[in-house]
C-alpha cells in the first residue's frame, strides 16, 4: 500500500539521536552512528519526531510499504521497556523514560541515600536530569513539565564553584553555546519547549564575555515566541568566578 512513511537522509544525520525518544512508537534506533527505522510496520507516518532533529535529516514521504501495525507496536514498546541483560548493572537510581540512545535517553536522576547521608565526604551532585545539551533534550521529557528551568552557559560549571549548590539545586539544567551554536536553533527549539510544558520559572547563568549575553536574548525571544509571561532571573559569572545580578 502507498503511505505517509518517516524518511531519513543519511548524509544529514549525524546520530545525534534527538529523534528517538519522541518516537512514540520506539520504531526509531541508532544504528551504526545513525538513525534507522527498525521495521516500517512499527512507523505511524505521524511525524512527531521530526522537530527534534538539529539537522533536518528527518522528513515524511508517500511510498509504498506495508501497512502501520499498530498491535506490533504496542508489543515492541512493551519489549523495549524490559532492561536488556547488558544494563542489569545500572543503577536503580536511574529511571529511563524513552530508548534510543544512550547519550539522549531522557533520565531523571535521584541521589543515592548514601551520597546524601552526613557521611559523605564531598557535596553531593544536584543533577536531576539527563541529557542536559539543549540540542539533546527531549521536548516532552517528563522532567519538564512545572519545572524551574536553568538555563546554562556551558561554561558556567567550570568557572563559578557553587554552581552545584547555589545554581542547580532543585532545577531542570538546559546547556548551550550561543558562540558556538546555532541561536536561531535555541530560540526555536526553546519556544516550543515553553509552549508545551508548563515551565513555572526561568534563570538564566552565562558568563561575563559579551558573546554569552546571546543566551539571555535567545530566551527572551523563546518567551514572546511562546506567548509566556514567567519569572526570569538572569545571573553573570565572571571569569574569576564570582556570581554577578
Amino acid at each position: 500500500m502507498k503511505r505517509l512513511i518517516v524518511s531519513i537522509d543519511e548524509e544529514r544525520c549525524d546520530g545525534c539521536g534527538a529523534c528517538v525518544p519522541n518516537c512514540v512508537e520506539g520504531a526509531l534506533r541508532i544504528v551504526d552512528g545513525k538513525a534507522r527505522l527498525t521495521s516500517d510496520a512499527l512507523c505511524d507516518g505521524l511525524g512527531a519526531c521530526l522537530g527534534e532533529c538539529p539537522r533536518g535529516a528527518l522528513t515524511v514521504e508517500e511510498r509504498e510499504t506495508v501497512p502501520f501495525d499498530e498491535v506490533a507496536a504496542k508489543a515492541h514498546l512493551a519489549a523495549s521497556a524490559r532492561p536488556a541483560e547488558p544494563l542489569a548493572a545500572v543503577p536503580a537510581a536511574l529511571t529511563a523514560h524513552a530508548g534510543g540512545c544512550p547519550g539522549s535517553r531522557a533520565l531523571t536522576l535521584e541521589r543515592p541515600a548514601a551520597l546524601a547521608s552526613e557521611e559523605a565526604t564531598s557535596e553531593p551532585s544536584e543533577l536531576a536530569n539527563w541529557p542536559v545539551q539543549l540540542t539533546l533534550l527531549p521536548l516532552r521529557a517528563p522532567y519538564l513539565r512545572g519545572a524551574d528551568l536553568l538555563i546554562c552557559a556551558d561554561c558556567v560549571p567550570f568557572a563559578y564553584p557553587g554552581f552545584h549548590q547555589d545554581l542547580l539545586r532543585g532545577r531542570v539544567v538546559v546547556v548551550g553555546c550561543p558562540k558556538l551554536d546555532d541561536v536561531q536553533f535555541y530560540v526555536e527549539k526553546l519556544a516550543t519547549l515553553l509552549h508545551d510544558n508548563e515551565v513555572k520559572s526561568i534563570t538564566i547563568a552565562h558568563m561575563e564575555v559579551p558573546c554569552c549575553f546571546g543566551l539571555s536574548r535567545a530566551v527572551g525571544e523563546a518567551l514572546r515566541r511562546a506567548g509566556k509571561d514567567l519569572p526570569v532571573r538572569d545571573l553573570t559569572v565572571t571569569v574569576q568566578g564570582q556570581l554577578v545580578g
